[in-house]
């Protein structure tokens, strides 16, 4: 065993053996300045601890000394009652606390054990109940923060770990704190119950054993009982003061006695004030002038002084910021941050700050994390770090979106109001600003916290700010999330996939494809909203496929066909959404006639002319799916799918085009429409 862990088995045996085996008063001597001295090194470091969990080990060392100082109590209790001698330090506390006058001395002895169970004792068990269940209560949102920061950028998982850890310690200390109050409580009414039984077996056995006559008995064990209970009372008003200070600390950096004397002596002006007054009450009252004055004169001058020192302070914070700003402008590291360029930035105007700040009710950060989540969830993705910015130089509610630093969409919204949507069946109509929605750029209108009631019952879609920004953000995360996955990204996707998959893995990278050539199928597919975050199958299907092409385009269709039930459930998931158009098998011939190889990968040479007819068809049997609110899917061949996505995808960016591979064999569609062009117009 450890010393320490020997040490702290002797003191706690020995409190144990004292309650049962009768110990000298020499002994005793001993033994009660220990306690004393145990006593204030407690108290002590409790004063200057920097932070509360720096004396986590409290509430045990709380019982260990509570057991400890009883079984002192027993033992001197039991001397004096069998000997009347107790020894030098009870007799030394009792003649000495009344200065040899036993009515001084029993008053004195009533009075502290007054302030230690009424003021001390109460006082710390309340503020130790309460403290903790503020902290137990305060856990969830100090546990949202923390996620909070964490999404944000401004911790990392590290700092996360450790300020998790760090909640749970607190929450721990003071729920333990609450409990081991009640052990200093019990002490001190423990403590008062065996001093009336000294006194009163005390005067017994001096009458009926000792043969003393009434009054030296009751002067003698009075006396004796006095100094006992002090002995006892005086570490037990230690403990508890220590329990007071404990639980009482706010501040996490600094210890008590700094925390007192900088905020009790941090404002000139009040000093000198009370040092007017001092002053004052000196000449204006029968009050000692001299006294009065010496306190005025030294609490003006310490206002001067600090006064002056707060001034000097002001002007060398002054040049310290100026040589600062001047050291970050020659160095050189300032030009290389820069170059930095955040992933994703949502900048808005100076009226939209409510919404992203916490102490005001703002919750749109706590959006962004869901934002993330929601995306890994669908998507597979882990989208980048979501910077929030305000910018001085926007319309005070207009909000842009930032992809690589370049502006891809923007915003604005009405602070105080809500965007009423009629989603095409509702015929009432409702009073407002006419407004365009900026995710779908569907027609809205704004409405005023009085008229959403109204226009919930009528059918509208009703939506708060926060909810406009957040579908905007997600919407233009999900368009450039292809060009948002870095190889890094993919590094870390593959990492997290051999931990389980390990030969799968080493058997795909970096043997059969690179991390590059795995990113660009990945793009591939987030480009067209396709999920990957099934990547075993994924991974599975590129060593399939990857000793006998690395097209990374040819391996995307292969992957996508592995994926067809989870394609087939994101877009033929109900009945309704089972209308598809085709695409005229002469036209599927006429694209691959016309696919040119090269080293950098295929393309199509067709006419521009036919390109044109193929995309007038296309536009043409597109309506008679989205003038029913339907998806706009086209049905290809799987040969042909790629290359007729790549045609239409600068003209139709929502065209969902999908191979026959690529729907699960349960699926039954019904073809409302075909592409097809005149044969007379070919070229």
């Amino acid at each position: 065993m450890k010393k320490n862990d020997l040490l702290l088995a002797f003191y706690l045996l020995a409190a144990i053996i004292f309650f049962i085996i009768p110990m000298p008063s020499q002994l005793l001597d001993v033994l009660i300045l220990f306690n004393i001295s145990v006593s204030m090194i407690i108290v002590f470091n409790c004063l200057f601890a920097k932070e509360t969990l720096g004396m986590s080990g409290f509430p045990t060392l709380l019982l260990f000394t509570t057991i400890f100082r009883l079984s002192l109590n027993v033992s001197s209790t039991r001397l004096i009652l069998s000997t009347g001698n107790p020894g030098q330090v009870v007799e030394v506390f009792g003649q000495f606390v009344g200065g040899g006058n036993l009515v001084i001395g029993a008053i004195v002895f009533i009075v502290l054990i007054i302030v230690q169970m009424v003021v001390i004792n109460k006082g710390s068990e309340r503020v130790s109940e309460v403290t903790a269940r503020f902290t137990l209560d305060a856990m969830p949102g100090k546990q949202m923060a923390i996620d909070a920061d964490l999404s944000s950028g401004a911790i990392t998982d590290q700092e996360a770990i450790a300020r998790r850890q760090k909640i749970q310690e607190e929450s721990a200390f003071f729920g333990a704190m609450d409990g081991a109050t009640k052990y200093v409580k019990g002490d001190a009414v423990a403590g008062l119950i065996l001093t009336a039984i000294n006194i009163v077996g005390g005067i017994v056995m001096g009458m009926v054993f000792q043969g003393m006559t009434a009054g030296d008995s009751v002067s003698k064990y009075t006396i004796l009982t006095i100094g006992d209970g002090l002995v006892s009372q005086i570490p037990s008003m230690l403990i508890s003061l220590s329990t007071g200070i404990l639980v009482t600390k706010a501040s996490k950096e600094e210890s008590i006695g700094d925390i007192l004397v900088g905020q009790l002596f941090s404002i000139p002006k009040v000093l000198l004030i009370v040092g007017g007054t001092m002053i004052g009450l000196g000449v204006m009252t029968p009050l000692s002038i001299v006294f009065c004055g010496a306190y005025g004169i030294l609490f003006l001058v310490l206002g001067f002084m600090m006064k002056n020192a707060e001034a000097a302070a002001e002007i060398k914070e002054e040049v310290e910021e100026e040589e600062i700003a001047a050291d970050e402008v020659r160095r050189h590291e300032n030009v290389n941050q820069l170059l930095q360029v955040d992933p994703i930035e949502l900048e808005f105007g100076y009226g939209i700050i409510p919404l992203a700040d916490v102490n005001q009710g703002g919750d749109l950060l706590d959006r962004v994390v869901m934002i993330r989540r929601q995306i890994a969830l669908e998507l597979g993705a882990v989208v980048p770090i979501i910077r929030l910015r305000d910018n001085i130089q926007l319309n005070p509610n207009q909000y842009i979106i930032k992809i690589k630093g370049i502006q891809v969409s923007e915003g604005e919204i009405l602070f105080d109001h809500y965007m009423a949507m009629n989603p095409g069946y509702v015929e009432d109509e409702i009073t407002g600003i006419p407004t365009f929605e900026p995710a779908f750029h569907l027609e809205a209108m704004w409405i005023t916290e009085s008229q959403r009631e109204r226009a919930e019952s009528l059918g509208y879609t009703v939506v708060d700010p926060p909810s406009i920004i957040a579908t905007h953000l997600t919407e233009i995360i999900k368009e450039h999330l292809d060009e948002l996955l870095t190889r890094q990204d993919v590094q870390n996707l593959i990492d997290n996939v051999k931990d389980s998959n390990k030969t799968l893995v080493d058997e795909l990278v970096p043997k059969l494809l690179g991390v590059g050539d795995i990113q660009k199928v990945l793009q591939n597919l987030l480009r067209e909203g396709i999920s990957i975050r099934d990547l075993v199958t994924i991974f599975e299907t590129l060593a399939d496929y990857a000793a006998t092409s690395r097209d990374t385009d040819i391996l995307t269709e292969y992957v996508r066909q592995s994926l067809k039930r989870a394609i087939s459930n994101k877009y033929f998931a109900d009945e309704e959404s089972t209308s598809v158009i085709t695409l005229d098998p002469k036209i599927e011939q006429m694209i691959m006639g016309s696919i040119k190889q090269t080293e950098q990968g295929a393309y199509i040479s067709l006419d521009p002319a036919v390109i044109r007819q193929i995309l007038s068809s296309t536009e043409t049997e597109l309506a008679k799916l989205t003038d029913k609110g339907l998806a706009p899917i086209i049905i290809t061949s799987p040969i042909v799918r790629m290359y007729y996505k790549k045609m239409t995808a600068d003209y139709f960016k929502d065209l969902i085009v999908i191979s026959y591979n690529e729907i699960d064999s349960t699926i039954e569609l019904k073809s409302v429409g075909v592409v097809t062009i005149d044969d007379n117009q070919e070229v």
